[in-house]
């Protein structure tokens, strides 16, 4: 699903829709044996093409939208909270519906046209069946305007893949947390944005022989205990638990990143009931300028401290995620 809410085109209103048939109908010009036959083909064309328009561009929309059954993954949790699932899906319903109901119309206008014996019945059929499209499309008018709302939203959320194995950076602001996925990655890490903070999500990637993993900051998500957190950001958690494979607590020793370590570990307490059963790697960040803890891995993305051990321990487990996926896959 990478990206894919990237391809999804403008939607257009239903009189730029109805507007778009009809110009291009309207320049169809047919050849026939005679004059009525002539007026006859190019009236069937006219039908054919307009109806074909409105069809090809609400089944487009259809197909360009991610596929969302499955609730209870990160992308889809992300879409119900910026948009509304439900709504988005009673839309899409609606187009769907509309597609259909077009199809069925220009058949059974185009055989009545085809049996008609004068040019005055061919150009009441057309017209009647500009009136009846013109009715379906007006019906949908407010359905268009929501899915276009949804798809500019989709635009903004952040251009990450639910199915590559993902480490998830947690911990105070300042702690080092972007520092620590720039000097992981493998490039200059995307920052993207993020519909529940005030920052861009920060993702990079690393590799690890033939694999490539995913990490990720959410600034604004994971700073503040869960119990502090309003509604909407608790969704937001809920929904990155569905993302997250393993996370990385930095803790930040030298309190240089403004909150006593007392506070941090609440934080990290709150992490690890918030998201129970996860492979949680406490490090320690600043080796560069902090003393010595609790025995855990000390990194320093300034100079470079722990961080092959850390970039193997991670590798580690985010290959036995790797493997996992890939058993329940087949």
């Amino acid at each position: 699903m990478l990206n894919q809410q990237r391809r999804i085109p403008t939607v257009l209103t239903a009189e730029e829709l109805m507007d778009k048939a009809f110009h291009r109908a309207s320049k169809i010009r047919k050849e026939g044996s005679g004059a009525f036959d002539g007026k006859k083909k190019t009236a069937l064309a006219k039908v054919t093409a307009s109806g074909d328009i409105v069809i090809s561009t609400l089944d487009g929309y259809l197909k360009a939208f991610p596929r969302l059954e499955n609730t209870e993954d990160f992308y889809p949790q992300l879409v119900d909270l910026v948009v509304g699932l439900d709504s988005l899906k009673k839309s899409l319903g609606a187009l769907s519906w509309a597609s259909y109901r077009t199809e069925r119309l220009k058949n059974g206008y185009l055989a009545m046209m085809r049996r008609a014996k004068d040019i005055e019945r061919v150009e009441s059929l057309r017209r009647g069946f500009y009136g009846r499209l013109s009715s379906v499309i007006k019906q949908i008018s407010s359905d268009l305007v929501n899915v276009n709302r949804a798809r500019n939203a989709m635009r903004q959320l952040p251009s990450v893949d639910p199915d590559k194995p993902t480490a998830v950076i947690a911990g105070f602001p300042n702690v080092g947390k972007s520092q620590l996925i720039t000097a992981l990655s493998n490039a200059t890490p995307q920052v993207a944005p993020y519909p529940f903070t005030t920052k861009g999500i920060v993702v990079g990637h690393m590799d690890h022989r033939w694999q490539t993993f995913q990490l990720i900051d959410t600034p604004g998500l994971l700073d503040r205990r869960l119990e502090e957190r309003n509604h909407i950001e608790r969704q937001a958690v809920l929904a990155l638990q569905y993302l997250t494979d393993v996370m990385v607590f930095l803790i930040d020793r030298s309190e240089t990143c403004g909150y006593p370590l007392e506070k941090q570990m609440a934080l990290l307490e709150s992490v690890r009931q918030g998201f129970s059963g996860l492979p949680i790697i406490e490090v320690e960040s600043k080796a560069d300028m902090s003393p010595a803890g609790e025995g855990r891995l000390r990194v320093s993305a300034v100079d470079g401290q722990g961080m092959d051990e850390l970039r193997a321990l991670l590798s580690e487990e985010l290959v036995k995620i790797a493997e996992r996926k890939e058993t329940e896959a087949t």
